[in-house]
Order: C-alpha cells, then structure tokens, then sequence
C-alpha cells in the first residue's frame, strides 16, 4: 500500500489500437504491478492513459504531467519504441527533455540484451524535465515489465533529486550505503520468466494511420548536440564566449535563402487585397481587348471607298453609336453613323472620321439632331482611327508572368480586370507572430513610472509597424518571461498559428538569455547562425523548427531571434527578416534595393566591424542620391531611426569616409528629393 510520502507516477500507454479499445491494453495492469510489487512500498501509481502514435498527443500528456505545479516524480511510457512507420515516442520524448540520462538506458538495453539480441531493435530515450524523470518502454508487455524492473531499485534516488534534494546530504555515507538503501546488490540482474522482443514487436498493431487535431507542434530530427547554454546548469556552467561562429553579412543572407521555406501556392480573387502578392504561374487573356472594334475618336463611322473612290461629300447621319452596351444596326452604302470615343462601329463600317474634318450641313426639323455632315477628309483608308479585335490583347495571349508582383500602383490589377479574370494563383503571404521577451519589459502603454530595471517594449510595436506596412499580417505575441517553460509554450503555442516567428531579447550571453536552448534544446531546431559581424546587430539567430501541419504533414518554420536594443532590432529586421519574408511570399529579388550615394560630411570607419549606418538620402539638384547620418548610432538609440530611409554600408577600417565619398546604401523607405513635388 502506498503513503503520503510515496513516490508519484503515471504510466502513458502509447498504441493506437488500445486508444480506440482500450481493452486490447495489457502493459498498464503490468507496470502497475510491478510498482506496487516491487517497488518496496516506493510509489503510487497516480494516473494511466492510452494515446495513438501522434507526436502531439504524446507530448501534451507528458507536458501536463511534468509542467504543473504538483508534477508527478515518474512518467513511465510504453509503446512507440521501435522502427515501424508510426513509432515516433523517442521523437516526440526526446525534445521534450531539459537532461538527458544515457545510463538508465544503457541500463535497460544491457538488461534486455542479456535476453535477446533483438533488444536492440528498441529505441529507449530517458532523461529529466523540470522535477520529474521520464523513460520509455518498449510496446511489449514482457518487455516493459523486464526494462522496467532493470532500472526500479534506482528510479526513487533519480526521483529525489530530480526533485531538488541536496546531493550532499544525499549521498552522505558513499556508494555503498546508496546499494543497500536502494536494495541492490554490486551487479543487477533480471531473470526473464519468457523470451521477447523489444521494439518490433508491441503486442498493439500500428499499421493503420492516425487522426490528425489540427495543431502543428515541433518535433525534433536533428541529431548535432546543441551549441547553446544549458539552463539548468546555472551560471557557472555557461559559455564564456559565443559558440556560434561569426558570419559576414552576406554569407548569413545565403543561409537564410538556403534555409528558408519555399513559398505555398492559393487561388486568390482579383480585387484591392491582392496588392503586395507574387503569381505563382502565367497568367493569359480570356479574352481579347478590345472585345469589339472600337472608335478610338469622337466623330463619324464611315464605309470607305473602294480603290479611286472619293471620301469627300455630304451623307445622312443614320445612326449614333455611343460607349454603352446595346445593338446597333448595320451601316450602309451612301451613310455616316455618328460615334464617340470607345464606342464599337456599327456592322459594315470600315473608319472613323474625325469630328474635326467634318461640317455640319442641315438638322433635323426640332433642330436637335444632325440629318446631314459633309465629310471634308479625303482618302480614309480602312480600319483609320479604329481600335481592332485584340489589338491591345489577343486572346490566349500571356498578359503577366510568373513571379511579378501585384503593385499597389494599378497596372497589374486593371490588367487582370480588363481580361475578366476572377482569379489567379499566387504565392500566400505568410502570417507573421512578433514576440518581445524579457522579465524587465513592459507593454509601452502601462500607466505610472518605471521601476528600477523595468523598460518599456518599443521594440514590439515598432516590428509590427514595419512588418505591417511591408503587407504582411501580424499576431501579436506579447511579452514571454524568462522562465524556459513559459517560453517554450509560448513558441509552441505561436508555431501553431504563423509562418514566421520573430522575437527581440534573449540571444545574448546572460543566464536569462533563453531563446537559443529553447529554440535547440526543448524545440528541436537548427540555429543556422547566431553571430554576424556587423555593427549594430551581432548576436541576430536565423534558426528553423520542425512542426507538423494541419495536414499532418513535417514542414518547417522560421524563427528570427533579434538582439533587444531597439535599433539593432530594427536594423537586423530590415537586413535579414525582409528577404526571408520575400522568400516566403516568393518576391524577387529579395531584400532592399542598393543604391550608390554620395556622402554629405565625414563618417568614422569601426576597425573590426561592417556598419549599417542610419542614415538620411536625399535626391539632390544635381542629379544625385545625398546622405547625411541621423546623429549617434548607439544600439539602444531609436532616436537615430527617425527620419531615416536608409543603411549606409560602411566598411570596417581604421580611418574615415570624406565628405564626397560614394558608398553602397539599403533603401528603407521613400526619397525625398530637393526638386520639390508636382
């Protein structure tokens, strides 16, 4: 019987089968015993649950287990071990971990082993999250029991502290007294009462396929060991200098191009919200335009004459056509319609002849039509002043091409229009999540003054603004504390609902700098690089995570970690987020457009960095781009963002630009110009 001081465990039984008939599970009843049997009177057994091969289910249970407040001690999983198609508990386990503990699976495996040589087809993960410790167990009843058995006797010392016990204290009294507190004996042996397998075999069936709950949730399939800190560890454990290498410039834009995700393809309507998107293919006419021949003046439709036959003369005005819909009947010989620009020719004419090189003669007896016009122009060819079928745009014809970009400035849209297009494909514009972190940051608006320490976010209304304005949408992701749980779940919850994850905080060398072993260490990212040589912005992370879509399908996501001063957050934002996010929305050519300009006053060169120099450029009277700096350049100096519209790209060097120097320049925003406006 167990006591209020036993120890806390819950079993998850990982199998589809016994998830859908739960009755078809035997290896909870067994795990349940073995605790209360062997485990000398150590543990209660507080929870069982059944779930399917999903990555998702495994670790919301686990997560709920471990991340609450009164955490069980032991989670004890079975199922999912080995190398079928759906077996995925290591992976969905092994991301999970903030410790791993490689000697109580190398114990599992040398007791198993022991049996069969078939234990090696099991794929054992162990280790430690928060205060509570976590093994999985082959699907096997047999072989659960017996993995379990192998490792009960040192699971309440692992457990203890775990749980925060003082090492010290705990071990006070050596080895030996540790073996016969635990009840053990120098070497553990296992005495099976059957021959299993491990891992291949389950005792449930995982052949047949899962549902999927619409929630995308990382999984981790990278193997390198993570650079970044380890939390837990504390302080004295960190690194003492950066373990990512340091990129220039341009071989970090290369990574993000290498690395960031191919744009997905939508059926968009033709209306004011497909500005700012890319067509995924060509686009052809449906039909011609001018659909009908049309008058491209105001004046006469005529029938001209046939080879030496004069123009010239006085006709009956038979008809008006005018620049609306209906019929119109047919012209003949001898007669002159009257037509206005745009308006279709009625059947049988040939011409138009201007208004201008006509003379009214007679009107019709209330005076207020025309009856007769002379025509004053002389050898009107056919098809003068007449717009043809087609002859701006054939049908079939191909009117915009892949990868054009839909423009706020109309011409692609009245294109599209004037065809009847209802549709078209184009590349979909990614949802972007904008998250600030940081215990010392509150929301810019909080009434009342500052604390000691406390600094108001400017660096999250400022990225929605700009990322905002280049057409994407955004979800504001708050403010996410420097706790690893919390910032974990906030990532996790954020990948579930955008594309694109940018952060500002937390990628630099402190003990509270979290983003980078939550992105490696509990996501299961990549960081593709996390220092780049450049002034302001060094300690800018591109990294990607993989999640599982909607669809259930592995896809991975983008997440961009921004120093957290302000204008190094700005300046990295406009430098590597913009051509990622034209990578994922297909624009090309990615990034902002470089201009040569011309310097308006001396610039200080850094000797060991590039600088990205904010700056004001400016079209000048004689017929070149100016730029003058917006003052100091300090990281944590947003002031030196005002007004500016561009980068200036300074070189590293001991001495100075002159006044009159040419540099590259970044365009971040519109030119102004001394000539003045129209």
């Amino acid at each position: 019987m167990s006591n209020s001081n036993s120890l806390r465990a819950a079993i998850l039984v990982v199998s589809t089968t016994a998830s859908k008939d739960p009755s078809t599970d035997s290896s909870s009843g067994i795990l349940s015993e073995v605790f209360e049997k062997e485990g000398a009177g150590k543990w209660a057994v507080d929870e069982v649950k059944i779930v399917g091969d999903d990555v998702l289910d495994i670790q919301r249970n686990i997560t709920a287990w471990a991340d609450r407040e009164d955490a069980v001690n032991l989670i004890v999983s079975t199922g999912g071990t080995g190398f079928a198609v759906h077996d995925s508990t290591p992976e969905a386990v092994t991301p999970l971990l903030h410790k791993q503990a490689p000697g109580l699976v190398h114990g599992m495996l040398a007791a198993s082993l022991a049996v069969t040589p078939f234990a090696l087809m099991s794929r054992p993960v162990a280790g430690v999250r928060n205060k509570t410790v976590i093994i999985t167990l082959p699907g096997s009843p047999k072989g659960a029991r017996e993995n379990l058995q192998s490792v009960l006797k040192l699971l309440p010392h692992a457990c203890i502290q775990a749980a925060g016990a003082d090492s010290r204290t705990l071990h006070k009294g050596g080895v030996k007294k540790l073996e016969q507190d635990a009840g053990l004996t120098t070497t553990i042996t296992i005495q099976p009462s059957h021959p299993h397998s491990h891992g291949h075999s389950h005792g449930h069936s995982h052949g047949h396929g899962h549902g999927h709950h619409g929630h995308a949730m990382p999984v981790r399939h990278t193997t390198d060991n993570p650079k970044s800190n380890d939390p837990s560890l504390g302080p004295t454990r960190r690194n003492r200098s950066s373990p990512y290498p340091m990129l220039s410039v341009p071989d970090a834009i290369k990574l993000i191009k290498e690395h960031t995700p191919a744009p997905h393809v939508s059926k968009t309507k033709v209306d004011g919200n497909l500005v700012g998107s890319v067509l995924a293919e060509d686009v052809t006419a449906t039909e011609a335009v001018p659909a009908y021949r049309a008058s491209i003046v105001d004046g006469y439709a005529v029938i001209a004459p046939k080879e030496r036959g004069s123009s010239r003369g006085t006709f009956p005005v038979a008809s008006v056509s005018t620049a609306m819909p209906g019929e119109i009947g047919p012209l003949e010989a001898g007669q002159i319609a009257r037509i206005t620009t745009g308006a279709p020719l009625p059947p049988g004419a040939t011409s138009v002849v201007m208004v201008e090189d006509t003379v009214l003669k007679t009107m019709t007896e209330d005076g207020k039509e025309e009856k007769e016009v002379e025509i004053l122009a002389e050898n009107v060819k056919d098809g003068e002043n007449v717009r043809e079928v087609g002859s701006d745009i054939k049908k079939g014809e191909v009117i915009l091409r892949k990868g054009e970009e839909i423009s706020a400035i109309g011409g692609e849209l009245g294109l599209l229009a004037s065809v009847g297009r209802a549709e078209v494909t184009v590349y979909k514009k990614p949802v972007i999540g904008v998250l600030s972190t940081g215990d010392e940051i509150v929301e810019h608006n909080r009434p009342g003054e500052l604390r000691l320490g406390e600094v108001r976010d400017c660096n999250r209304p400022t990225i929605i603004s700009a990322v905002r304005g280049w057409g994407f949408e955004v979800v504001d992701l708050g403010i996410a504390r420097d706790k690893p749980g919390a910032l974990e779940e906030t990532l996790r919850s954020a990948l579930r609902k955008v594309d694109m994850v940018i952060t500002s905080g937390g990628v630099s060398m402190g003990e509270l700098d979290l983003l980078k072993p939550t992105i490696e260490r509990s996501l299961g990212g990549t960081i593709h690089f996390g220092r780049v040589s450049m002034k302001p912005g060094k300690p800018t992370t591109f990294a990607t995570v993989p999640v599982k879509n909607n669809a259930g399908e592995r896809v991975e996501k983008v997440i961009f970690s921004l120093p957290g001063n302000p204008v190094s957050a700005i300046v990295t934002l406009h430098l590597f987020v913009l051509p990622s996010l034209h990578h994922l929305s297909g624009v090309s050519p990615a990034g902002l457009p470089m201009v040569r300009v011309t310097l308006d006053h001396e610039f200080r060169l850094d000797p060991q960095r590039e600088e990205y120099h904010r700056a004001i450029v400016v079209m000048s009277h004689d017929g070149l781009m100016h730029a003058s700096s917006t003052g100091g350049q300090r990281s944590s100096r947003v002031g030196s963002l005002k007004s500016a519209n561009a980068l200036l790209c300074l070189p590293t060097g001991k001495g100075s630009l002159s006044k009159g120097d040419n540099v590259e320049a970044l365009l971040m925003g519109r030119v102004r110009s001394e000539l003045g406006t129209m």
